[in-house]
């Protein structure tokens, strides 16, 4: 009897719960920090144009959405209230307004995301009601949301808690033009979490915009911030890890205070979302290993391509990472995240 029970508390204690762990599985060491991939603005489709079947939709890539955390841009909603307000009560045509089926949330589940950013120009693309629907789709996915006003999203990963901020030029999110609000924000975030982590949807858009400026940048007349003025206010204020999209094509990479922030991951997902056409196409899975004090240990950029009206797929080729090398160079200066073979990141520029 003595060794049965044994046994049994042998195995409660091989128990993990949290994001990123299973039930009934050995502990993980964790000795070597906290392990996350991310990807920039994700999408599986826009009702009524969706995957004939989108449970693979992701499978190409799904090798690559593997480590405590994965987290990702949700470019839109997840809803199936048919009336978007910001197009006059209708959906469709020259109206950029996203959603799929809220049972889209366990496609992106299996595909192994656990976190997701609301903060962004389409999470109210259907009004409250939709956004409502599309944080209990997440949730009951088991997949945790962050980016709403005052919102600071934790979770248990890696042995760690991990705090999750997400910040958008819009009143609607956690807004990242009011700067000493987003601070105090952050600060209250890393009085939680050993480890922070800021999502920003900033910057200008499309094949123009491939450059971080270190100005305030607009977008058909909207301020969309200064998106490195606000990343390294962010790093001083807590966050270890700055993780950008909008600007739908990559951007380069800076490793400031010894944290790194990667100012546009571009496009990952969106079947007939996104054009796909040259730099709009080349997109990437952001591998970092951050310390138990959330400084950056290793770094890896796994290139990928969309394909197929915005399939995501391994490109070998390695242009992802190729661009995230030169763009880093010419806008980051001595602070550029210095990007080696295969991707991986080695250090600043200025080392």
């Amino acid at each position: 009897m003595r060794r049965i029970i044994a046994t049994i508390l042998a195995s409660l204690a091989c128990l993990t719960f949290g994001v990123g762990a299973a039930a009934a599985t050995p502990k993980p060491d964790h000795t070597h920090g906290v392990t996350f991939a991310a990807v920039g603005d994700t999408m599986l489709g826009n009702s009524p144009e969706l995957p004939e079947d989108p449970g693979p939709y992701l499978d190409r890539v799904k090798g690559q959405l593997r480590g405590d955390v994965v987290f990702g841009n949700l470019e839109g909603t997840l809803t199936d209230v048919a009336a978007s307000p910001k197009c006059g009560g209708a959906s469709g045509g020259s109206c950029y307004a996203f959603r799929t089926p809220p049972d889209y949330a366990r496609h992106l589940a299996a595909a192994g995301f656990t976190v997701m950013n609301d903060a962004n120009n389409h999470s109210y693309d259907f009004g409250q009601a939709g956004l409502e629907q599309t944080i209990a789709a997440l949730r009951k996915a088991g997949i945790a949301q962050t980016g709403l006003p005052g919102e600071i999203t934790v979770v248990k990963a890696g042995g760690e808690r991990v705090a999750f901020v997400g910040f958008a030029p819009y009143s609607l999110t956690a807004s990242l033009l009011d700067l000493p609000a987003a601070r105090k924000l952050i600060r209250r975030a890393a009085r939680r979490a050993k480890i922070v982590v800021v999502a920003i949807h900033a910057g200008a858009e499309g094949t123009g915009a491939q450059h971080v400026t270190g100005a305030e940048e607009h977008y058909l007349g909207e301020d969309r911030g200064n998106p490195r003025k606000f990343a390294r206010m962010a790093v001083r204020s807590g966050a270890d890890l700055v993780l950008g999209s909008g600007p739908h094509v990559l951007r380069g990479m800076e490793i400031y205070r010894d944290r790194l922030i990667a100012y546009s991951l571009g496009n990952f997902s969106g079947f007939h979302n996104f054009a796909t056409a040259g730099a709009l196409g080349a997109s990437a899975v952001l591998h970092v290993t951050l310390g138990r004090g959330g400084a950056l240990r290793s770094g890896r950029v796994a290139s990928v391509r969309l394909v197929e009206a915005g399939r995501p797929v391994p490109d070998p080729s390695g242009e992802g990472a190729r661009l995230i090398r030169r763009l880093s160079r010419e806008d980051l200066g001595r602070g550029a995240a210095r990007i080696g073979g295969k991707g991986r990141i080695l250090g600043r520029v200025g080392e």
